[in-house]
């Protein structure tokens, strides 16, 4: 089986703004669940300094034919000027829960 399932990384300035965030994908359908990780510390380049800040992560499982639309309401929806979104191929898995994000995702039609 090849999965047509990609997770998609988030960050986002608090638990509760991922929580937000993930309740509305699964919602609309975009993705077909979503992993709110708090706790993590981002170290980054932003406007020629070092910064660093707490943050939260969205882990979001989606279909490769999802991940542009997920990726373009996140970027609508995300407080950030420059959110990350990073949708990486899902390479392995069992079956059963592969087949069960994409029918998550594709029972919708993926309008907003």
């Amino acid at each position: 089986m090849d999965p047509q399932v990609r997770t998609v990384l988030v960050t986002v300035p608090d638990p509760a703004a991922g929580e937000a965030l993930g309740r509305t994908l699964v919602e609309e359908r975009l993705a077909a669940c979503a992993n709110v990780v708090p706790g993590i510390v981002s170290v980054y380049r932003w406007e020629g300094t070092v910064q660093r800040d707490s943050e939260a992560l969205v882990i979001l499982k989606t279909t490769a034919a999802g991940v542009e639309a997920l990726r373009d309401r996140i970027v609508r929806l995300h407080p950030y000027d420059v959110p990350e979104v990073l949708a990486l191929p899902v390479v392995g898995g069992h079956g059963p829960y592969l087949r069960w994000v994409e029918d998550a995702v594709e029972a919708g039609d993926g309008s907003i």
